[in-house]
């Protein structure tokens, strides 16, 4: 006799079931089960993925939902008895019951949700055709009444389910838990009932974890569901209640001898369910078209009017080229069927445009396309820039077209919620996606609850590199590996969460994806609100299962590049009265050019990395095709092909062909193939290729499987031979395109990342200052960006003024002549000063932030603090929103902001007054005495001083605004100490003494397991990198922490054109007592001379000591490593920044950690997380070559969980 079980919670039964999905079939299939089933609490959110892995490994998938029933209406949810629900189990028989597993499951989330998603009995008698039901665990309904004592009702109730859902399709389920109160006695009478009333048993265990060693694990998730610790005594637990584990057949037929019919049942309820899901089906939704038109007649329509547009005044001969390329690309769009698909995208790319919001130019190869150019989706002219359509759409291959759009981040959900009126609430939702338990997660998730110090739980998480399994890390990282060897505590945490590792923790919300369904949305998936706050509608089918589906899913992409051209076109206007049109901005700029010719490329997109700007200074572009170029070559591989591209501009090497059909396609590239479509073409011109086959050529190329490009390469070179191009010509010219296809790029995709990147040059070089503003504004959560901006507005002579309650805006703020009377100023007027934007201020509240600016422009400056703290009456004013406006220098006009703290009680009990005066109606009888109530004096205090004042500046703003404390040493180090400005000029020395604070540390790995750091120091003048060693960090560990200042004894480095220093000794100085600091360093130099070559700056004296007696501890001398036992590290270039959506799977770590060694570089990667509600930035010792073919990799490998921050 086999066994299959039917009440199974994998993981996607949220921090309650530890089971994955491929655990739960592998081992049904071990048993020789014929069928298993999924069951999770109250979704469905595993059951496409359980369905395809079930039906892969040859185990029938049993679909199922264990619901939770209201006690009366699941619209009632008021009373502690409402949030007390029945489960019950139920199990699709056909797809007519998994229809209705899908509308009871979206209703009890959309409508029923109180604590838990809840159907009721209104809900079962309306969706219970199709379904099995069973009566579930001791939280069932009749479980519960015959625990109770309640016989009769029971009984009444299992007649009223039974008559429900049919004779044979209710069953009375039972299980094998003897240790939990109450299982037995419910178990004796439900045999007594089945026998009664012949109501058939099922016998299941209630799975919820994998092995029966798991049951710890799960009881930590339970632990984190609800929020308590392992020790606490008053929480839910189901250890010492019985085995919920997947026992094995033998166990369960054993377990249930005495009843063997239960155990029957659950085969011959296999045997009933036979649900099969189409996919693969390509579902459009409909567009509606006018009267008279097809969806095909329409397309060509509306691209007849693009002709208008775009070609007013075309030749002859160009309109010719165009109307062939036309009905070329509608014969194939029709014969595939995808009219509907362009005439989708175009309507809602037109409303954005239409309502001004910024759209990119186009994303991918869909720029290829000249419908798409004709119908407004892209903005580049596939036809002038040698753009192919075959790149987008394959016309020998159907599949559907993939359009990703761009938007204003900022403005995407509007655009959204076109869509949603366009077709319906009903069809349209955004795509659920999972954060799951990476190792880092788990180890202090687990920590936490076993009430381990925070500390000890951070140290060991902090061990742990950034997406490495914990089995590898534990491999890999001698610290880690002590501390699990030696330390109980250590391996017991580690031990938990390398079990939960890879566990589903929480749903969220996917990125970009948006859903639009032909019908209702639960014709194909279930779908439940994004959270209790957010009450938009989310699928609870993932990516990859919607795309499976075969339904429409759509990627409106928010990219923050656009949002900065909306801000800072917007800022034009409001400043200057300009009202530009960015996509009418001329190709040829001179300006522009000028920009990207001397690397002055902060800011600017896709050209901000260090590499870049070097490259780019050796280039000096001219024209727009050099900044394509740029975008595509930018990337590990094609990178050594730069400077071939710069000395075929530069004509400084001679171009060859090894064919003469090779000069039209790779002349503009001086004979560097870069782009796939390079490849394409050379495959059409010499070996007589279909465009068609070609794209199959560049895949094989990609992709790099042998068989494969063994089959293509034959097939090149018996095309070349065909055309009459000689067999070892032909071998020659594949061997030449072989390594570019590899890494070739999609040149659409360049085109229109470099279009944007031309067009944010253009601003900087044009409107610098409000081009800062827009950038500064958009990174102000982000205080390391806002640290390299600022320093950028510096190195472009714009000031920086702090922020200020009478002139500050929500945002950074271009300041005028024109702007405390808000109004423009002509387009010539000189503008140079930045002010601190209100919302840049970290601890005070948007809210508040709208309130005091609001009241400002109602009602005119404030002209002292009485006038403030009366007029701004919000009850968001508080001491944390006003206490951090003081300390960052935003009421600097009222007072000096020690005296302001310290009188911050007294301002707050007077704003209270005047809220508790207005509440009364009172205020008016005040109004008239300004020496009662209305009068406040601040008493007097002692001031703060400069050093705190600018650690509270660092703290707030992120950075020093009214002065650095670099300044307060300044006098002691002068002809001493090297600015880091002049340190390139002492490549050669063998000894350079510099001195900064330190703004930022990052500690790496070395390939020997040893720690270091890579430390941003900072003096007045600039910030530079510098590297600690692992043997100098032992001996100085406690030094490198931010805001601390330190002099330093180094050589420099100029790796990959990049200045830095190696740091060989380096001692605190101290800002109560800097000359003495100063002479103990210079002290310790004189007792370790160098050997050669030294200079301490480029006009130092000799030194001289000074009469301080002051002396230092002697540190450890150490040498500098040669070069050869340097570690093994990379200097970093600017980072890439990501922003991670949800937790990652096991799987995708390791997948993302393979990407990013294929893309080996010197920019660190940094992740945004979301912790507790606040932006934290992650810096990873990852480094990588930033690149657009990186980019797309992130995009479309983890599509819902990582985006590009920019």
């Amino acid at each position: 006799m086999s066994f299959v079980h039917l009440h199974n919670h994998s993981h996607y039964s949220l921090l309650d079931g530890l089971t994955k999905i491929e655990e739960l079939v592998s081992y049904a299939k071990e048993q020789g089960s014929p069928a298993v089933a999924l069951t999770d609490h109250g979704s469905m959110y595993g059951i496409i993925e359980f369905y395809q892995k079930a039906k892969k490994a040859g185990v029938k998938p049993i679909l199922g939902v264990e619901t939770y029933l209201a006690q009366n209406s699941r619209f009632d949810k008021s009373t502690r008895e409402d949030a007390r629900s029945y489960h019950l189990l139920l199990l699709a028989k056909n797809i007519e019951g998994y229809k209705n597993l899908i509308a009871l499951v979206s209703h009890a989330h959309l409508e029923g949700f109180y604590y838990k998603p809840r159907v009721d009995w209104e809900l079962l008698k309306k969706h219970h055709e199709g379904l099995i039901a069973c009566s579930a665990c001791l939280g069932g309904e009749v479980p519960r009444l015959i625990s109770a004592g309640k016989l009769e009702e029971a009984k009444k109730r299992i007649l009223e389910y039974n008559e429900l859902f049919g004779q044979g399709n209710y069953y009375l389920e039972i299980q094998d838990h003897p240790e939990l109160e109450g299982q037995e006695e419910v178990n004796r009478q439900m045999i007594a009932f089945s026998k009664e009333l012949g109501v058939p048993l099922v016998a299941t265990n209630d799975v919820h974890y994998f092995k029966k060693e798991d049951a710890e694990a799960q009881d930590i998730l339970l632990c984190l569901q609800n929020k308590k610790k392992l020790s606490d005594t008053d929480r839910m637990t189901m250890i010492g209640h019985g085995d919920y584990s997947m026992r094995s057949n033998n166990d369960m037929i054993a377990a249930f001898s005495h009843v063997p019919e239960a155990i029957e049942n659950t085969l011959k309820i296999a045997e009933m369910c036979n649900v099969e899901i189409e996919l693969g089906n390509i579902q459009l939704p409909c567009f509606e078209v006018p009267e008279g038109y097809d969806g095909n007649s329409y397309l060509r329509e509306l691209c007849e009017r693009g002709i208008a547009k775009r070609y007013p005044v075309a030749g002859e001969e160009e309109m010719a080229r165009v109307r062939e390329r036309l009905d070329y690309e509608l014969s194939v769009i029709a014969r595939m069927g995808w009219p509907s698909y362009f005439l989708i995208v175009s309507d809602f790319v037109n409303w954005a445009k239409n309502n001004k919001v910024v759209v990119g130019p186009g994303r991918g190869s869909a720029a290829g396309s000249l419908v798409c150019y004709l119908i407004n989706i892209t903005n580049l002219d596939p036809l002038k820039y040698d753009l192919l359509f075959e790149r987008f759409l394959n016309p020998e291959r159907i599949s559907m077209p993939d359009i990703d759009m761009d938007f204003a981040d900022i403005r995407r959900g509007e655009v959204l919620k076109y869509v949603e009126g366009k077709y319906g609430q009903d069809h349209v939702a955004q795509i659920i996606t999972f954060g799951t338990m990476a190792a880092r997660a788990a180890v202090r998730d687990v920590g936490r609850v076993l009430d381990q110090p925070y500390d000890y739980c951070d140290k060991i998480s902090k061990s742990i590199p950034m997406f490495t399994k914990l089995d590898e890390a534990l491999k890999i990282v001698p610290e880690l590996k002590e501390m699990y060897a030696n330390e109980a505590a250590a391996k017991r945490i580690l031990d938990y969460a390398k079990r939960l590792e890879g566990v589903a923790r929480h749903s969220s919300t996917h990125a970009c994806g948006v859903l639009i369904t032909k019908d209702p949305l639960t014709d194909y998936t279930p779908i439940q609100y994004a959270s209790s706050a957010d009450k938009s509608i989310i699928s609870q089918y993932s990516l990859h299962p919607v795309e499976d589906l075969g339904l429409l899913k759509m990627d409106f992409l928010g990219l923050k590049n656009l949002t900065i051209i909306e801000s800072a076109l917007r800022i034009i206007k409001n400043t200057r009265g300009l009202d530009l049109n960015i996509d009418e901005i001329p190709l040829d700029d001179k300006k522009a050019y000028k920009l990207f010719q001397d690397g002055e490329t902060t800011g600017v997109f896709q050209f901000e990395s260090s590499g870049m700007k070097r490259y780019l200074r050796e280039l000096k572009p001219t024209v727009f095709e050099d900044i394509v170029a740029m975008v595509a070559l930018y990337r590990p591989g094609p990178m050594e092909w730069i400077p071939d591209y710069i000395a075929g501009k530069h004509h400084k090497k001679k171009v060859e062909y090894l064919h003469p059909k090779l000069e039209p396609i790779l002349a503009k590239t001086y004979g560097v193939a870069i782009y796939q479509e390079q490849v394409m073409q050379i495959a059409r011109d010499l070996a007589g290729f279909s465009m068609g086959q070609a794209d199959v050529l560049r895949k094989a190329m990609g992709k790099k499987i042998a068989a494969l490009l063994a089959e293509q390469k034959q097939k090149f070179i018996d095309g070349c031979v065909k055309n009459g191009v000689h067999k070892e010509l032909g071998e020659k010219v594949f061997s030449f395109i072989e390594p570019f296809a590899g890494y070739g790029f999609n040149r659409s995709h360049a085109a229109c990342y470099a279009l944007i990147g031309y067009q944010t040059a253009y601003l900087k070089a044009h409107w610098p200052v409000e081009f800062m503003a827009a950038l500064l504004t958009s990174d102000q959560g982000d205080t390391d960006r806002v640290a390299i901006e600022i320093e950028e507005c510096r190195n472009m002579d714009i000031k920086i003024m702090p922020p200020d309650i009478n002139e500050s805006f929500d945002a950074f703020t271009v300041v005028t002549a024109g702007t405390k009377e808000n109004r423009a100023v002509t387009a010539e007027e000189k503008v140079d000063t930045i002010r601190f934007g209100l919302k840049a201020i970290k601890n005070v509240g948007e809210h508040i932030v709208d309130e005091i600016i609001a009241e400002r422009k109602r009602s005119g400056q404030y002209a002292n603090i009485s006038d403030f703290l009366e007029r701004v009456t919000d009850k968001d004013l508080n001491k944390k929103s006003l206490e951090s406006l003081i300390k960052a220098g935003a009421l600097d006009n009222y007072g000096e902001r020690g005296a302001l703290l310290a009188n911050i009680e007294k301002m707050l009990s007077f704003n209270k007054e005047i809220v508790k005066n207005k509440d009364t109606r009172q205020a008016s009888l005040f109004a008239e005495m300004p020496s009662a109530v209305n009068s406040f004096s601040l008493a007097p205090a002692s001031p703060a001083g400069q050093a705190e004042c600018l650690s509270w500046e660092r703290e707030l703003l992120g950075l020093y605004v009214s002065e650095h404390p670099y300044n307060l040493f300044r006098r002691y180090l002068s002809g001493y100490a090297i600015p880091l400005a002049s340190l390139a000029g002492h490549r050669s020395d063998d000894r350079v003494v510099i001195a900064g604070i330190i703004a930022s540390s990052k500690k790496i790995i070395t390939r020997k397991g040893e720690s270091m750091l890579f430390v941003k120091i900072e003096d007045n003048s600039k910030s530079t990198e510098v590297l600690v060693f692992p043997r100098t960090l032992k001996e100085t560990p406690d030094l490198w922490s931010d805001g601390q200042a330190v002099i330093i004894d180094g050589k420099v480095s100029e790796k990959d054109q990049e200045i830095k220093a190696i740091v060989n000794h380096a001692f605190p100085l101290d800002p109560q007592e800097p000359q003495k600091s100063v002479d103990a360093f210079k002290r310790f130099l004189l007792e370790n001379p160098p050997a050669r070559n030294f200079r301490f700056s480029r006009d130092n004296a000799p030194y001289k000591n000074s009469n301080s007696q002051a002396s230092s501890p002697k540190p450890k001398q150490e040498e500098r490593p040669k070069a050869e036992e340097a570690p093994q590290v990379v200097t970093s270039e600017p980072p890439l920044r990501l922003i991670i959506s949800s937790e990652l799977a096991a799987d995708d770590q390791k997948a993302l950690k393979e990407l990013f060694a294929s893309y080996p570089g010197a920019s660190p990667v940094h992740f945004k997380l979301i912790v507790n509600g606040k932006a934290r930035v992650l810096k990873t010792a990852f480094m990588v070559a930033i690149s657009e073919a990186l980019s797309k990799d992130l995009t479309e490998r983890f599509s819902g969980k990582i985006r590009l921050a920019s």
